[in-house]
């Protein structure tokens, strides 16, 4: 792909899933309170709140901004197949899993949240982890519907 029509879709996801980014934004700022860091990761496409303190552990995404509850996403964590014991899989690179449902967001927008909803929440069943798992594998195949 060209890199003007890469940075032209880049600008165009960006503006697209504003809405939840600022969700995420509103979230990780009430979090600094509270011991949250802020960092702009570019090869994450996010703002990454680390330290973020609520939550079971991990990591969630809202647009461009990722919310963590560790210091970094430079961790190895089981897919959600693995953790089901549905198969058995390498570790995946927390933050390529989140970096698949950043594009994920990007391409969706505001859709983004009623889909993944409506497709299980956050278990094994939902494709959109399926997907973000299979990214974090491969560095492939993001898109949910693939």
């Amino acid at each position: 792909m060209r890199p003007d029509l890469r940075t032209l879709l880049f600008a165009l996801g960006l503006v697209w899933t504003l809405p939840n980014s600022l969700v995420g934004l509103l979230a990780g700022t009430v979090g600094i309170a509270f011991g949250a860091r802020a960092r702009l990761r570019r090869d994450e496409r996010a703002l990454v709140f680390h330290a973020w303190p609520w939550g079971p552990g991990g990591a969630i995404t809202f647009g461009n901004v990722i919310l963590h509850t560790g210091d970094d996403l430079d961790i190895s964590c089981l897919t959600y197949a693995h953790r089901a014991g549905h198969c058995e899989e390498p570790a995946i690179r927390l933050g390529d899993h989140e970096r698949a449902h950043v594009y994920q967001y990007m391409a969706l927008g505001p859709l983004f949240l009623p889909l993944y909803l409506l497709c299980g929440g956050i278990s094994v069943r939902n494709r959109f982890e399926r997907a973000a798992d299979r990214y974090a594998l491969t560095g492939r195949g993001w898109w949910p519907w693939a």
